[in-house]
């Protein structure tokens, strides 16, 4: 009995180290309304009809077991159309932010090597403080300023005018860029979020472990998940779904679509650059709710997961945690009904991630809207969306 039930954990270990979904449930076993959650279909299939995408894959999970996974539409408009399906893989954009950055962040700090209250120029010494105009006063930017979006850095960066200048990539310096750059206001006092926040982070990612942030996180957290199909750069380009046609003539399929990323990073970059499918967000998103592990491997310890998913002390005003966006004005894809622990984050090609801890409720919506002519918009159907599948859980 002992030698079977050894053989059992060793196929399901062998299975998640080569890629798995998670298991699959009807949504009555889990406590959910069919009927009810089936009425996400016709809300999707509205939004491409009024051409507001052209297609999304949509996986729901309770309890860490898949309800609902379908596609919809088509991944490809352009330069023919090709149908979407549930194992398309995505350009995640700036859910990188938490799913690789962050969490990355999380795991050097558990071992000692980072806190939260450290000086950025602790690590970066070129890295200026914000300087009042009026008193000459100097405030430091720390660590928990750049997960929070409250360091007083600028939104973004002109590409054009630092490519010219450096050439392309150049991350070094877009590093030395971000270092010098004009601060808007003084460290958590003000929220703005702001892309160059993650990449002073993979930065300091990047120094302290001696690898690429790419290097890391696949070590570190999709590999021991079994996330097989979760990459920087991924090598086969005709399984991801493509998203915007350039001016150039160039469609950008499997190569990151933030001019920040692609340009200055060579597409390793802390705020954007990521690959993953809704299954392996799935895997991810139930390591979060496992309080940082997931079969049989942890990733975070269940204090990492905590504090980044809860509003720091006097940072509430602000509604984000470390890396994860739990109520700012950003987080309006959580909807109107989930309770108040709810979490997530967005990305800018149209992906969104919603995590519930109360009802243990995960919604994966991944769309490309910015195909082929970044035109299209997701703000109000990931709304409409978590609606409906928080009016269907029935326990």
């Amino acid at each position: 009995m002992k030698l079977f039930s050894f053989f059992i954990y060793f196929l399901i270990s062998i299975g998640f180290a080569h890629g798995q979904s998670l298991p699959s449930a009807t949504p009555q076993e889990m406590g959910m309304n069919a009927d009810k959650l089936a009425q996400v279909d016709q809300v999707i299939e509205e939004a491409i009809d009024n051409k507001d995408i052209p297609g999304a894959v949509l996986l729901i999970t309770r309890h860490n077991r898949t309800v609902y996974r379908k596609a919809y539409g088509y991944s490809q408009l352009f330069p023919q159309k090709r149908k979407m399906e549930v194992t398309d893989v995505f350009d995640l954009a700036s859910i990188t932010k938490p799913v690789a950055t962050a969490t990355s962040l999380m795991i050097l700090l558990e071992q000692g090597k980072i806190r939260l209250l450290d000086k950025v120029n602790h690590y970066i010494p070129s890295f200026a403080p914000w300087i009042d105009k009026s008193t000459k006063e100097k405030s430091d930017i720390r660590i928990i300023h750049l997960l929070t979006h409250t360091s007083g850095l600028p939104p973004y960066a002109p590409v054009d005018s630092l490519k010219k200048r450096y050439g392309s990539p150049a991350p070094d310096s877009l590093i030395h860029y971000i270092a010098t750059v004009e601060r808007h206001h003084a460290p958590g006092t003000y929220f703005k979020y702001s892309c160059l926040n993650f990449i002073t982070l993979q930065h300091i990612i990047e120094k302290l472990s001696g690898q690429t942030l790419q290097e890391f996180s696949h070590q570190n957290i999709f590999k021991p998940l079994g996330m097989t199909h979760t990459t920087y750069r991924p090598s086969s380009a005709s399984s991801c779904v493509p998203t915007e046609l350039l001016e150039d003539g160039t469609l950008l399929q499997g190569t990151v679509h933030d001019p920040l990323a692609r340009v200055m990073m060579g597409c390793i970059s802390g705020n954007a650059g990521l690959y993953s499918t809704a299954d392996d967000l799935a895997i991810f998103a139930a390591m979060m709710l496992n309080n940082g592990q997931f079969n049989n491997r942890r990733i975070l310890s269940a204090a990492s997961v905590r504090t980044m998913t809860t509003l720091p002390s006097g940072y509430e005003k602000f509604g984000r945690g470390l890396g994860w966006d739990l109520n700012s004005a950003y987080s309006s894809n959580q909807g109107d009904l989930f309770g108040p622990q709810t979490y997530g984050h967005t990305g800018y090609t149209g992906t969104s991630l919603v995590i519930d801890p109360q009802t243990r409720t995960v919604v994966i919506l991944l769309t490309n809207r910015v195909h082929p002519h970044d035109n299209g918009s997701v703000v109000r159907l990931r709304s409409l969306v978590a609606n409906v599948v928080a009016a269907s859980i029935q326990d």
